[in-house]
């Protein structure tokens, strides 16, 4: 498994299965029971056979395959089924609509969907809306997709001698064999620099941005990220962010694929009331999640309590009593955790003081989707608070003064790495915005280094939002779609005081013209955007502004002022 980092999805693939064989790879939590087990050697010979049976439905070297799926053993074994066909896997977040899901598919030019039932309705052929009805330069066409084979993974029988999928072609489905031989080499073989994924960081009709990224710069992010925490084959980790996600792919999935761990899915959304009893089943040795998470678990369970604890209450035993309520977490989340991740997302100062004082083995990070997604990152128990900390081997941090801010030490973080991305998908434009002269990557955030090195986040430069699991919300595409509306004069999309998305609103003069018009248009305006909006990006509430904003001379708000 050395120098893993040079090789592709479908090597190292390979690679783990022989290596760790009969080791559990990946199981599924469902009523309280683990079920859905596939070993290593199991994981190596089900890739084959997607890989093959793309293959066989026409899917050529390059050729570009969706995943929208749910977390489930089946996602990851068509990750890296689609490397075996030598194709380009576009996973995608199942919280898109089905106007996103469509348009991302045309853009990208799949030529097969790996989905689950569940998402199938997202595919559903219609005529396009007159807002969704152009891609700058070309027209969506969503009738190009009736002929793109549909294979639903969740659907794979269990039989590893007599094994089928369903396939849906051209709206009739089948039961294809999925058959391939125990020394079967017959797949492309790809290069680690070839393109292995596109991810999508947005999904609004027009504006999307396809991060393109090679099977090196994404086994090269997971490997690094084993010099932070080290994955050993008898650890299990407990997957609660989407696979979807850049984070969770590297982080989650092949890094510990690398190690020879065991990883367990959830059959349904992690929220608190499910995330315990699971960790109680599971009892995982480590996690990677966003903020949301324990800071959700620290203020309805942990902070009441401790507020109300003798100990903590006087200054000299507090200590005592924070360090007890860190071991009660650890119990609550199954008593073995040593390696708790949070990244993707800010992560509450309080939280933090709480968790470093309570000696938990949480660990913070830096990252973007541009970068595979890891920039900076820390080892448990070993950094100061509130650091992102230090950048892996080979992967190069700089701080880059910027008109925007001027404090001293300050400035744009950008980097430089074998985990930079080659570029955005059909967007040369963008694609050199994103770059310096010179090649460094700007991240358009801003930050600082210290004198050893460690990275300190302290803004951004973007107007980008971070959703509850760590997506990326842009807020100029929410605008655009209100001010599609003929409601609307103007619109301004922020982050509210508790992360909740508002959008302040100038509403048009027919909007207003009716007597009690104003909650009316108000009410209706939010209804309509957010059934256009992916989950993660819906709108929390809209506000009425009834003065003019203040705008540049190129007539864009002054976002500062109001943000």
């Amino acid at each position: 498994m050395k120098q893993i980092a040079e090789k592709t999805l479908s090597s190292l693939c390979l690679a783990s299965a022989r290596k760790y064989k009969d080791r559990l790879a990946f199981a599924m939590l469902r009523g309280g029971k683990i079920c859905k087990c596939v070993t290593y050697a199991q994981m190596g010979n089900r890739a084959r056979q997607i890989g093959r049976l793309l293959r066989q439905l026409g899917v050529e070297k390059g050729g570009r395959v969706l995943i929208l799926c749910e977390n489930c053993p089946e996602w990851p074994l068509a990750y890296f089924g689609i490397s075996f066909a030598g194709a380009v896997s576009v996973p995608m977040l199942t919280g898109f609509s089905g106007e996103q899901v469509q348009h991302i598919a045309l853009h990208s030019g799949v030529c097969a969907i790996c989905l689950s039932r569940a998402m199938a309705e997202k595919f559903e052929m219609r005529k396009t809306s007159p807002e969704f009805s152009q891609i700058p330069g070309e027209k969506l066409h969503f009738s190009l997709l009736e002929e793109v084979p549909l294979i639903y993974i969740d659907s794979i029988s269990d039989n590893e001698d007599n094994s089928s999928v369903t396939v849906s072609i051209n709206g009739i489905e089948k039961r294809l064999p999925l058959r391939v031989g125990e020394e079967d080499t017959d797949h492309p073989q790809c290069n680690p620099d070839d393109l292995a994924t596109i991810i999508y960081t947005s999904g609004t009709q027009g504006n999307s941005k396809g991060v393109m990224l090679s099977g090196a710069n994404i086994i090269s992010c997971a490997y690094s990220s084993l010099s932070f925490v080290k994955i050993f084959p008898r650890d299990r980790l407990l997957s609660v962010l989407p696979l979807a996600h850049s984070y969770e792919c590297s982080l989650g999935l092949l890094a510990p694929v690398i190690s020879g761990a065991s990883i367990t899915y959830l059959d349904r959304p992690p929220s608190p009331s499910v995330l315990l009893p699971a960790a109680r089943v599971v009892r995982p040795t480590a996690m990677i999640t966003v903020p949301l998470f324990i800071e959700k678990m620290y203020r309805n369970a942990i902070a009441p309590k401790l507020r109300d604890n003798r100990l903590y209450r006087c200054p000299l035993t507090r200590p005592i009593a924070i360090r007890l309520a860190g071991r009660k977490l650890n119990r609550a989340l199954g008593g073995c955790i040593r390696f708790f991740g949070v990244g993707g997302a800010p992560l509450s100062s309080e939280v933090e003081n709480f968790l470093h004082r309570a000696k938990f083995p949480y660990s913070t990070g830096y990252g973007l989707t541009e970068t595979a997604p890891l920039v900076a990152g820390n080892t448990p128990l070993r950094f100061p608070v509130h650091s992102a900390g230090t950048s892996p081997n080979g992967v190069t941090v700089r701080i880059a003064k910027c008109a925007a801010n001027a404090v001293f030490g300050e400035g744009e973080i950008q980097v430089r790495g074998p985990n930079v991305m080659m570029g955005y998908y059909n967007d040369r434009e963008r694609t050199a915005e994103a770059f310096t002269n010179d090649g460094w990557l700007r991240t358009g955030d801003l930050g600082r280094l210290d004198n050893k090195g460690r990275l300190y986040i302290m803004g951004r430069l973007k107007a980008l939002i971070l959703g509850p699991a760590g997506e990326n919300i842009y807020p100029e595409e929410i605008e655009a779609l209100l001010g599609s509306s003929q409601l609307v004069e103007d619109a301004l999309v922020y982050s509210g005081e508790k992360g909740e998305l508002v959008a302040l609103v100038r509403l048009s003069d027919a909007a207003k013209a009716a007597a009690g018009a104003v909650e009316h248009a108000l009410a209706e305006l939010h209804s309509w955007a957010n059934k256009k909006l992916a989950d993660f990006s819906r709108l929390s509430r809209i506000e009425e502004r009834r003065e003019p904003f203040e705008k540049t001379p190129t007539m864009k708000i002054k976002r500062y002022m109001y943000v």
